[in-house]
């Protein structure tokens, strides 16, 4: 028999009442931290709004991990999650490094600072758009979560080395914030790890590179964060420019082998 049509006096599904605890409260956390660097970076304890921001980007990655294990996904969460990442990722790092060495450069300080805070906007409202269409082990423009930890690790270097000369120092992290805003509104891809097996057996040599990471990182942690997330930065245009390369010889042995045989 033919489904009846809806009409007004057909009863509707309820909305969905509530909210799943474990997820938004791992969202709130990574907020709460990324406003207590706010604060911090405003009173001048840039070291402290570093950590604080690494804190938050713990935080947001623990979120969508633990709402995936546990099922308790919804569009709230991830209405709220992509809120808390301008925050965490756009405005906390652009006004820490605003504070901590851009307000020297007067106007062009905080245009960098503010160009770095739109393309985190940018950055995460095309992923909120393009989220079902994309590669899942790809990423299309360096993610938010990796450009400002780049940040966050350059100004925790930079106090810890005491580097104060404001005009010196500034350019060069005006062009880093510059670079990073440019590379996550752009199209090369990023590698996301997600095809990554965790549950899968691997051997005991590779059981011992994360041990050796998080010891240098012990041992170091702004110098070793920066280089690790500096380098995932790099790594996109460097993929992008060694494909390039292979497809230019792929077809310069395609066009010789097409001579020959005319």
């Amino acid at each position: 028999m033919p489904k009846e049509k809806d009409s007004e006096f057909t009863p509707k599904k309820p909305l969905p009442r509530g909210i799943f605890l474990l997820p938004n409260l791992l969202t709130t956390g990574a907020l709460f931290a990324a406003f207590y660097s706010i604060i911090a970076a405003v009173k001048g304890y840039f070291d402290v709004a570093a950590m604080t921001l690494f804190i938050s980007m713990i935080a947001d990655t623990l979120d969508g991990r633990v709402a995936r294990m546990t099922n308790t996904q919804s569009a709230f969460g991830a209405q709220y999650d992509s809120l808390s990442d301008m925050v965490a990722f756009g405005l906390a790092p652009a006004l820490l490094v605003y504070c901590w060495s851009l307000n020297h450069l007067g106007k062009l300080g905080w245009l960098a600072a503010f160009l770095y805070a739109v393309a985190t906007a940018l950055r995460l409202a095309r992923f909120n758009t393009q989220a079902h269409d994309q590669d899942k082990q790809y990423f299309q423009g360096l993610p938010c979560t990796a450009a400002a930890p780049v940040l966050a690790a350059a100004v925790w270097l930079g106090f810890s080395y005491q580097l104060t000369d404001g005009m010196i120092i500034a350019v060069p992290v005006a062009c880093l914030t510059i670079l990073l805003a440019a590379l996550m509104v752009s199209t090369i891809r990023y590698n996301s790890f997600k095809k990554i097996d965790f549950k899968g057996k691997i051997s005991f040599l590779m059981l011992l590179i994360p041990v050796l990471v998080m010891v240098a990182i012990a041992l170091e942690p702004p110098e070793m964060l920066f280089t690790i997330f500096f380098v995932y930065a790099l790594s996109g245009p460097v993929m992008t420019l060694w494909q390039l390369r292979k497809i230019r010889r792929l077809a310069k042995a395609i066009k010789k082998k097409r001579n020959r045989l005319a």
